[in-house]
């Protein structure tokens, strides 16, 4: 079984429906409110656990109520929790979602997801050597991402780098990772204002690009390709780029070349829209692969 290590947060998201969203100083009536599992790298890791990857999620949570329902929401999806850690005294991360007029904004509150260290990581070396593949985003200390892909590269495991949210990642951490996979917006943020057609093709086969329901580019070394998303009727797009990360992570892993990984990412991307919350839509592996 293909094993994949998610650094990164787990938080406990907050979610508003509403059929309009409220402006500045304004205030408007919603229509329903629930608590979800969410956070970037728990989304990805329970995207990969369906489908069917070995995943273990290096992450922290805070002692309270929320905590414990985020450890015991990885446990029911099969993932590996030992290195977890609960920080005494903390709240664990969440996030405040308004879902309204077909898109969410959202609001990530980090709390525990800061203790996230170097130290942290420390303790499970191990774990990340063993990876076939490596998962990271930005809602932890930028120096754990940096630690991370110093680490992948002494042990030369591939490191997924989704850089979000937006904010620069040092030019050694873009180098070393095998595969990056900002949206539009933060590849600008990434790389400045240079042509994104000219940074694709600095960055052949390395740099995916997803430009949500039009589907995700790259260059292959001789051309840009974009590879289509999927049609769907959306119910929440919250969880849709972890959705993919983790889709795409596992196909990789398992050796399918980037052009079929990238198909495999979107399917289970749109497929994960169609219901509500970041992770009650993901798939499992048989359903992505009946509905390609």
């Amino acid at each position: 079984m293909t094993k994949i290590t998610v650094v990164g947060s787990a938080s406990m998201d907050l979610v508003v429906t509403s059929s309009i969203r409220p402006g500045a100083g304004e205030t408007v009536l919603g229509e329903s409110f629930k608590t979800v599992p969410g956070g970037k790298g728990a989304n990805q890791a329970v995207a990969a656990a369906r489908l069917g990857a070995e995943v273990t999620m290096i992450g922290c949570v805070g002692d309270d109520h929320l905590g414990k329902s985020i450890l015991d929401n990885f446990k029911a999806n099969g993932i590996n929790t030992d290195y977890m850690g609960v920080i005494e005294g903390m709240e664990s991360g969440t996030a405040h979602i308004i879902l309204a007029e077909g898109d969410n904004s959202i609001v990530v509150v980090k709390a525990a997801n800061d203790h996230v260290t170097p130290d942290h990581i420390d303790k499970a070396v191990d774990v990340i050597k063993a990876s076939d593949i490596v998962l990271i985003q930005q809602e932890i200390p930028e120096e754990t991402v940096v630690y991370v892909s110093e680490l992948c590269g002494k042990y030369n495991v591939p490191l997924m780098i989704n850089p979000a949210p937006a904010r620069s990642v040092p030019q050694d951490v873009v180098e070393q990772a095998s595969y990056i996979t900002p949206n539009e917006h933060e590849a600008d943020i990434l790389f400045g204002k240079e042509s994104l057609s000219d940074v694709l093709r600095r960055y052949p086969n390395k740099l995916i690009v997803t430009e949500g329901k039009k589907g995700v580019r790259y260059f292959d070394g001789k051309e840009e390709v974009v590879v289509s998303g999927y049609s769907v009727e959306a119910v929440d797009t919250t969880g849709a780029g972890d959705t993919f990360n983790g889709a795409f992570a596992v196909a990789i892993a398992e050796g399918m070349n980037i052009k079929d990984s990238l198909k495999f990412a979107n399917r289970a991307a749109s497929l994960s829209v169609t219901k509500f919350g970041a992770q009650g839509g993901m798939p499992t592996r048989s359903e992505v692969e009946e509905s390609l």
